[in-house]
């Protein structure tokens, strides 16, 4: 079986396409898996790095609100379908799958011309733009959060990589403390803006540093490929990392986590069991606070906003939660209960059966 599975842009978007790809091949060896994305996003470092063939559509941004952007859209598109179209022309899938983003509204039009069936995976509790689209021409539709309003939705959870989902963070934290220079006598928390990370977290964390070293906290923080930050590492360690490709031995260093809460973020840190501060990006639709909520109302998380996250909030609120260590397990218990981890299986099941009852070009 063909399959082009269509997204990128974000690690929101390619993380769950990656692992994805990859159950898909579990299940069945057979399947030939092609992707398509765009020159510009995270998709065209990492797809190639996990020997799957890239197939490349303009970027073709989606604007929410009036303005140029959005006069140039219907002239955009047209050229991101045209070239949908040479590709599945050229690779013949029996299932197209999109997760969302740029890459996706092209691939459902080019798929709906050919007759090809179509997969929805939405990512967030909030459907965006190209998968409200999607939806509509398809009954193939899968959400990571229960409730999302898209219609013919199932609710697989969200695809994560195997590192992460069969992971045992006890079994690991010897060598992820060690890989990281943390103690193994010290609670620790993991910071983390996401894939671009986040200037306000960044900022709230390392201005309350003395007071999570005073409470003997150590920290390890990705402060994003694009943000510096210096700060003192006394006999409490203090570790800034611009960048983590281990994330699961981040998670195994980890008894807590502050980040933001885009649903890979989410589905990940609660899987795996580790209690933390939400702070949903204030932009967009609110989609990161609602991915958020179930973790949160189950006990889980705290909800804190971006506004409200200062050096002060940090420095009165995070040191007790971390030296908490009752409370930390009953949150991490929590947490592992509310998302489930083998969405990857799940969506895999669906794209296979879709792709067998099409009798698409590609078989």
């Amino acid at each position: 079986m063909r399959v082009l599975l269509a997204g990128g842009g974000s690690a929101g978007h390619t993380s769950p396409l990656l692992a994805t790809a990859d159950a898909l091949r579990r299940l069945d060896p057979a399947t030939e898996v092609t992707c398509l994305g765009t020159r510009e996003g995270l998709e065209a470092r990492l797809v190639p790095e996990a020997g799957l063939p890239l197939e490349i559509v303009p970027r073709v941004p989606l604007p929410r609100r009036p303005g140029p952007d959005l006069l140039r859209t219907p002239t955009r598109l047209r050229a991101a379908r045209a070239a949908a179209l040479a590709v599945v022309d050229r690779v013949r899938p029996d299932v197209v799958v999109g997760f969302g983003g740029y890459v996706s509204v092209p691939a459902y039009l080019a798929a709906r011309r050919r007759g090809v069936p179509i997969v929805v995976h939405e990512g967030n509790a909030i459907p965006g733009v190209a998968n409200r689209l999607g939806a509509r021409m398809t009954r193939h539709v899968a959400t990571s959060f229960p409730g999302t309003a898209l219609p013919h939705a199932v609710c697989t959870g969200l695809p994560v990589r195997r590192l992460i989902s069969t992971m045992d963070r006890a079994a690991l934290r010897e060598e992820a403390l060690s890989a990281f220079g943390l103690r193994d006598d010290l609670p620790t928390l993991l910071v983390t803006g996401g894939s671009q990370g986040a200037a306000r977290i960044n900022a709230a964390v390392s201005g309350a540093a003395p007071a999570l070293a005073a409470a003997g906290v150590q920290v390890l923080h990705v402060v994003g490929p694009k943000h510096d930050l210096d700060v003192a590492s006394g006999e409490v360690p203090y570790v800034v990392r611009r960048y983590v490709d281990r994330m699961d031995l981040a998670y195994a260093a980890a008894d807590a986590v502050l980040c933001r809460s885009g649903s890979n973020t989410v589905t990940e840190v609660s899987g795996v069991g580790l209690p933390a501060v939400y702070v949903p990006l204030p932009i967009g639709n609110g989609e990161q606070a609602l991915n958020a909520r179930p973790v949160v109302n189950a006990g889980g998380g705290l909800l804190v906003s971006d506004e409200a996250l200062t050096a002060e909030w940090v420095a009165a609120s995070v040191p007790g939660l971390l030296t908490d260590a009752a409370r930390l397990r009953e949150m991490g218990a929590a947490a592992r209960g509310v998302i489930p981890l083998d969405a990857d299986e799940k969506l895999a099941r669906m794209v296979l059966d879709a792709g067998a009852a099409s009798g698409g070009p590609g078989r």
